[in-house]
């Protein structure tokens, strides 16, 4: 419980220092966005993943981002068809709907709910799932719906530099392999990715944005109602009355699956001039919904 008021006193503190007149709110929240994602993301990689016994069953939370957005790409691209929808609409719906908050939002929770055993977990649905996603058919989609381009090598230079990436790979051949870090080494990344919690949760709140003039109302219903509802709902159905699965990997990859939008991915969104105001719109009214529906998606797993 503890932790849980941790994660909404961190978010009111960046709400509150977008306040403070003079204060440098996109500079500090860069900084930040820049210290988790270069610093803290791979730090979590090195010290959990190389400690995970694999299974068949870890496909599952690998799956989620994976599902999430091939939905997201089916639906939106089908109502853009039918109604008419503008490309850049039909774009913005299927990026900022199709990914979560895996990360930012999705690992101080996990972390809360679930505790370590939670985390491996979740750093499986974020790091193969969400970022691979994002960086490959995230970047696709972005560059299909917008006028302008980015070629294959680009794209591919992008995944395979990218430090979490790099992480990631590096994580996945010590476990192949059996190998970890000293002790001391362990602590010193168990140290560094304690960080994720408040710089990730600091800079959601210095970036949160509630748009109320906006003809966007209708769409920004729609891409919430996909994203906090239906999401987890197909992964629900898919794993644990299809597959027949039940167990706490299965319930954090659920949790996961109900994370508000990806912020990464509104931005991307908003770099190619899909729609930004919805983008934006998607972040702030989507992240404080999601504390409402993760509630009831809790009370959900606990059945599984």
């Amino acid at each position: 419980m503890n932790n849980l008021i941790l994660i909404f006193i961190y978010i009111v503190v960046g709400l509150i220092l977008q306040r403070i007149k003079g204060f440098p709110v996109s500079k500090v929240y860069k900084g930040f966005n820049k210290l988790v994602i270069y610093y803290c993301l791979p730090a979590l990689a090195l010290f959990y993943i190389p400690k995970i016994h694999w299974n068949n069953q870890l496909l599952y939370p690998i799956g989620v981002a994976w599902i999430g957005f091939a939905g997201a790409f089916i639906l939106f691209r089908f109502l853009g068809k039918k109604y008419g929808w503008s490309k850049k609409l039909t774009g913005c719906l299927i990026l900022t709907a199709g990914l979560g908050n895996t990360s930012f939002l999705g690992f101080p929770i996990i972390q809360a709910l679930y505790g370590d055993e939670g985390m491996k977990t979740a750093i499986l649905v974020d790091q193969p799932g969400s970022f691979v996603v994002l960086s490959t058919l995230g970047i696709l989609v972005a560059t299909l719906y917008s006028k302008g381009g980015e070629s294959g090598g680009a794209i591919l230079k992008k995944i395979l530099l990218f430090p979490p990436f790099i992480t990631f790979v590096v994580a996945c051949i010590m476990n192949i392999y059996n190998f970890d870090f000293q002790q001391w080494v362990q602590s010193t990344l168990q140290f560094v990715g304690s960080g994720v919690t408040p710089l990730a949760l600091l800079s959601v709140g210095l970036q949160l944005r509630f748009e109320t003039r906006s003809q966007h109302w209708k769409f920004l219903g729609l891409g919430l109602l996909y994203k906090l509802i239906l999401t987890p709902a197909i992964i629900y159905i898919l794993y644990v009355l299809v597959f027949n699965q039940s167990s706490k990997i299965i319930e954090v990859a659920i949790m996961e699956a109900a994370m508000a939008p990806m912020i990464t991915a509104c931005i991307l969104a908003s770099s190619h001039r899909l729609k930004p105001r919805l983008s934006s719109m998607m972040i702030g009214f989507g992240i404080p919904i999601s504390f409402v529906t993760l509630i009831f998606w809790y009370f959900v797993v606990q059945f599984v």
